[in-house]
């Protein structure tokens, strides 16, 4: 009887857990698929100007993709650390902490912004272009990255109020500003009444207004939070703090830079394969992109929920939260990877009418669809491992999967042995899955967890000897 019971308790006490999970996944799924679709969006119409355009603003993006790496990395390390006083019942540090990484992305977006100002045409001739593709990129990039100081606080500000557990505001912020992105592309580049047609200087323009509209929202939803509003004296730079973050955030943004200079390498091998090859790369990627909000989704809910159970000395629902988001994420993805796995020539044929290329289109997105639930497991136990302050073994795995499994598969497979975007596709699959088992092993043994000092010192009382052994540091 009193089995019985506990298993009633049990199922009770998991539904409790999966609505909890739910309230902070959806709405960052909601705010990841919005700014998808409106990415396509902003890129239907540049596309309206020229092909020489595209390709610039493409090159540009690779480079800023590395702006994005550093301001994402703080991002995670702010919303670790106030999730994880926030469950020590420690909100003054959570403030203070959430203050001085907001001062640490401006500091870092004004270090971009100088770099863009001096050097931006020697970063585009970096990446090859030809000398039509550079005057154009080095307009858009000028416009888009000098005032870089709005992307950054866009990463940082969002990933403080998700850190208190709040993914609405940045949801709403994020469909409003992506609205208003479309509007003044649209408005920008072919002009509009007393606005003159701008082109490619208008499309960076309207991006450029999105983030000041941006930043200056998540201001307003932090100034109103309870848990969050600014203290005049929480803005002195605080070594400690500073440097808390950029030790938790360094292999964050570490992992983020390994990944894309494997994605350049490998790259170039599908180049090889031939033009329509590596656009039904591109274009099964494109389709492949709308999974990864799910898991991103998901992955932000485990590092709250797992950050606040750590901070609170809760090891045991820290990792019961963990795995209840990745089984969701499991379950929702295996849904997703089929309907690639069906439908994933029928997508292709909407982007293109060559019939080998959506055939190729079709083979990489079955192969993707395969793949699906190791993704999601990847994904979400990242976001755990990151919740539990332990942002370096992420880092070293991604570094081992893309360099000595993804990128040498993708040669062996495409290349030698003939298998073309087969081979490259099953290459990226067994890298998700490598490392999504590497992960699931850590995680078994209890080797996920790196608790900071601070929270480590303020366990919750409610900790038990079993619970005790969490608050280890475990780098």
């Amino acid at each position: 009887m009193e089995t019985h019971a506990g298993n009633i308790h049990i199922v009770e006490n998991n539904k409790v857990k999966l609505k909890i999970i739910l309230a902070l996944a959806l709405p960052a799924v909601i705010e990841n698929f919005f700014q998808t679709l409106l990415g396509f969006v902003d890129t239907y119409f540049v596309s309206k100007i020229g092909l020489v355009e595209v390709s610039a603003v493409g090159v540009t993006n690779s480079i800023v993709a590395i702006y994005f790496a550093l301001f994402m990395a703080i991002g995670v390390a702010a919303n670790v650390r106030i999730s994880n006083f926030l469950g020590a019942k420690q909100p003054e540090k959570a403030r203070h902490i959430a203050q001085q990484s907001i001062l640490l992305a401006i500091l870092f977006g004004l270090i971009t912004g100088m770099i863009t100002l001096f050097f931006s045409e020697p970063l585009l001739k970096l990446m090859g272009i030809e000398e039509n593709v550079l005057e154009a990129g080095e307009i858009y990039f000028k416009i888009v990255a000098i005032p870089s100081v709005f992307m950054s606080l866009m990463f940082v500000l969002s990933a403080v109020l998700r850190g208190a557990g709040d993914t609405g505001a940045p949801m709403k912020v994020s469909i409003f500003i992506n609205i208003v992105h479309a509007i003044l592309d649209y408005i920008f580049i072919f002009g509009f009444w007393l606005i003159p047609e701008m082109g490619i200087a208008g499309a960076a323009t309207a991006t450029v207004i999105a983030r000041v509209i941006g930043s200056l929202a998540l201001l307003y939803y932090i100034k109103r939070s309870t848990t969050l509003s600014f203290r005049k004296d929480y803005w002195k730079p605080d070594k400690q703090h500073l440097w808390e973050l950029t030790t938790l955030g360094g292999p964050a943004a570490g992992e983020r830079l390994v990944m894309r200079l494997g994605q350049i390498v490998y790259f170039g091998f599908v180049v090889t394969l031939g033009t329509n090859a590596f656009a039904a790369h591109q274009i099964a990627g494109n389709v492949e992109v709308f999974s990864y909000m799910i898991g991103y989704g998901f992955a932000t809910a485990a590092t709250i929920l797992v950050g606040q159970r750590i901070g609170a000395g809760n090891i045991d629902e820290a990792k019961q939260y963990a795995k209840l988001s990745t089984w969701i994420a499991v379950g929702s993805m295996a849904i997703l990877g089929l309907f690639l796995f069906i439908l994933g020539s029928w997508a292709g044929s909407f982007f293109t009418d060559d019939q080998e290329v959506i055939k190729d289109i079709g083979t990489a997105l079955k192969v993707s669809g395969v793949f699906q639930p190791f993704l999601a497991v990847l994904l979400v136990l990242t976001g755990a491992f990151q919740g539990a302050n332990n942002t370096k073994f992420p880092m070293y795995l991604t570094a081992i999967g893309m360099w000595a499994v993804r990128t040498l598969l993708v040669y062996v497979l495409g290349i030698q042995l003939g298998w073309g975007l087969l081979g490259v596709w099953l290459a990226i699959g067994i890298d998700i899955a490598v490392r999504a088992v590497v992960l699931i092993v850590q995680f078994a043994r209890g080797k996920w967890i790196a608790v900071k000092k601070d929270v480590e010192s303020e366990c919750h009382p409610q900790t038990t000897k079993e619970t005790m052994s969490g608050c280890v540091n475990n780098y």
